[in-house]
């Protein structure tokens, strides 16, 4: 079986990767500094998780730390009977648009330098298959609906687009100099079980469970096309094929108003949401909504999870894990 490598192991799209593979029996390799952009609660419930696997090792660390990188291959990679690894995820990133204008150096850092660090690593010991997750927000303004991947990523709104644009370019580079294989996936609003607590669907579903106010940034009207988490794993994996060099949408099928989310929200937990305007963030985006006929063409992939139906998953994992879950601090 392969051996892989996933950086940001215990965040919400690492980890559902990361098991998807453990489950087909292969090996793992995870990294993640646990820091706490968010509440560190759910890092350390999906890291739990994954612990149960005998083939899933972990290893605490910054990627956009240079001298723990080299320790870390040290310490792995320069062992007797280190099984190689056959292709590098880099799934850890600082993400959220929001938060990137608050603090844009750490973006930089971990989406570029860590980037770059990775990327330099698969070329000294010759891994020939690189991962990167990136962006729907790297598409800015008045992109076209559904966007598709030529659309202009050139003009991004945020430090947080931005730094995933300059990955996306260290990966174009290190493929023309090194010939290393890269997919890299575009992923337009996840969801789903154990998802960040500074995304809307999370905070939608504790708040309207437990009375709080639901604060909605501008009218409602905007729109989001949101993807299940297992479609995004299963596509992220079906990203080992190799493709040479390529950018890749992977997104939902259906697009609702935040509104409507609500209202859907409210007839599945079951109680009326205390409804908070507050002003729209200059940050977030209108609209977004894949173009997945790339992922459909190249890997045979198309996402198969209903909203309503993801929505329920969500709703049960939380009503399970509600003693805690409910505790998560959300922004």
């Amino acid at each position: 079986m392969a051996h892989y490598l996933i950086t940001g192991a215990a965040g919400f799209i690492a980890s559902r990767v990361a098991e998807m593979l453990l489950e087909e029996g292969h090996q793992v390799t995870g990294i993640d500094n646990m820091n706490d952009a968010y509440d560190v609660r759910m890092k350390e419930y999906r890291l739990e998780q994954l612990r149960k696997h005998p083939a899933f090792h972990f290893k605490q660390f910054d990627i956009s730390d240079r001298a723990a990188v080299e320790q870390f291959i040290q310490d792995t990679f320069e062992q007797p009977g280190f099984q190689p690894v056959d292709a590098v995820f880099n799934l850890a990133a600082r993400a959220g648009v929001r938060a990137s204008v608050e603090n844009p150096w750490v973006y930089v850092e971990t989406n570029m330098t860590g980037t770059l660090n990775l990327l330099e690593m698969c070329q000294r010991y010759g891994i020939k298959k690189f991962i990167l997750a990136s962006t729907s927000s790297i598409y800015g303004e008045n992109a076209p609906l559904p966007t598709p991947e030529t659309a202009d990523s050139d003009r991004p709104l945020q430090v947080y687009a931005a730094s995933k644009k300059g990955a996306e370019a260290l990966c174009h580079a290190y493929h023309f100099l090194y010939g290393i294989d890269v997919t890299i996936f575009r992923y337009f609003t996840v969801y789903g079980p154990a998802s960040r607590p500074d995304m809307s669907m999370f905070r939608f579903t504790q708040w309207i469970s437990e009375g709080r106010p639901v604060r909605i940034n501008g009218d409602g009207e905007q729109s989001r096309g949101f993807t299940y988490l297992d479609d995004i794993a299963r596509g992220t994996i079906a990203g080992l094929k190799p493709l040479g060099y390529e950018i890749i949408n992977l997104g939902g099928h259906e697009s609702i108003k935040i509104n409507e989310l609500i209202c859907m929200l409210e007839e599945i937990i079951g109680k009326q949401a205390q409804v908070e305007r507050l002003p729209r963030h200059p940050a977030d985006m209108l609209a977004n909504l894949a173009d997945v006929g790339k992922a459909k063409r190249l890997l045979n992939w198309e996402p198969q999870v209903s909203l309503r139906e993801g929505v329920e998953k969500l709703v049960a994992w939380y009503n399970a894990e509600r003693a805690w879950a409910s505790q998560i601090l959300t922004t």
